[in-house]
Formats: structure tokens, sequence, C-alpha cells
């Protein structure tokens, strides 16, 4: 029954965007026309690119379990993130935000999140943020890339240093200022 509702919310849905672009045509407005049938083509063109990649996920064994299957489509970003915008990614904001975390590639863990306000603390771990994978600003825009599509609960992200992480000293050249070199690298000292 579920399959009938959906077939006649599809065509119901099909028929008021007909009559959204008749309305505009109609107003005699037509950078207003041609703007809502850009967005209109644009909107299938990224809808037919996820049922496109659903159906390439489908096909890819078709002897494979369901969970196989399940798993497959919730880890392809573009089928999680249409999942996601129309509320039916079967995960619940925690293990998205795992799922984010865990394909993000640094080494960074969850250190809470506030759904009053949308903010994800997170806190480096390992050798995140001392400059031997990138910097502190780096991971933190890393980690908001990685959660803009699959978790859109999280609105800020804060990233913390672990507590009790030595800190990385860099040792090299004195800054062009102290040198008097203007940027230029300093001459090599006379033996």
């Amino acid at each position: 029954m579920s399959g009938a509702r959906s077939g006649s919310d599809a065509e119901r849905a099909g028929r008021m965007v007909e009559e959204v672009l008749d309305r505009l045509t109609a107003s005699g407005d037509r950078a207003a026309v041609e703007a809502a049938e850009e967005l209109v083509r644009l909107l299938m063109e990224f809808y037919g690119a996820g049922l496109a990649r659903t159906m390439e996920l489908l096909g890819r064994d078709p002897g494979a379990r369901a969970g196989g299957v399940r798993e497959a489509l919730l880890s392809d970003e573009l089928v999680a993130g249409l999942l996601v915008l129309h509320g039916l990614h079967p995960q619940e904001v925690p293990e998205r935000i795992a799922r984010a975390l865990d394909g993000l590639g640094q080494p960074v863990e969850n250190a809470g999140f506030d759904a009053a306000t949308g903010e994800l603390r997170l806190r480096t771990s390992g050798s995140g943020g001392c400059g031997c994978g990138g910097s502190l600003a780096a991971v933190e825009q890393a980690a908001r890339d990685a959660l803009a599509c699959l978790v859109p609960e999280v609105t800020r992200v804060v990233l913390e240093e672990e507590a009790g992480a030595p800190v990385l000293l860099q040792i090299g050249a004195a800054p062009p200022a102290a040198s008097g070199t203007c940027g230029r690298p300093p001459a090599p000292a006379a033996w």
C-alpha cells in the first residue's frame, strides 16, 4: 500500500510543480520563469545523480545480502546526503557523527554534541593538530566538510587539543622581520 501512496504523492508533487511554473508564466516575469525552470532542471539532475548512484551501488554485487547493500548505500556521500535531506536516514545523530568522523582520515574524537545549540566538540588524538598532519584549523575545516551533508544538525564545530598533548616547537630561521632580510632567505652563515 505504501508503494501506491508514494506513486500518488509523486504525481501530486509533479502537478504542483507544473502549477507553480504556470503561475509564474502567467505573471509575465520572464526572468522568474527562467530561474524557476533552471532550478527544476538542476534539482532533477541532482536527484537523477542520486538515483543513478543508488542503482550503481545496487548493481555492484547482485547476490549481496541486504545488510551489505544497506551499508553501501549509507556509506555513499551522495545517497546518504539525500536520505538525510528527506529525513530517511536510518541512523540517529550520534551514529552519523561517528560515521562522518570515521571517514575523516584525521585523528579526532567526539568530545560531546549539544543538540540544543548544534555544537559538536571534537578533541584531537594521536598526531592531529601537531603540524604532522595539518593545522588545527585544517582539521577543523575537514571535520566541518565531513559533517556538512551527513549531520546537518551540527551547526558549529569546536576543536579542542588533547589535554596533556605535547607542544610541537618549530625550529628554523628567524622570522624575516627579525633577520632584517625583508622576506628573503637569510644569507648562509660565514664559518
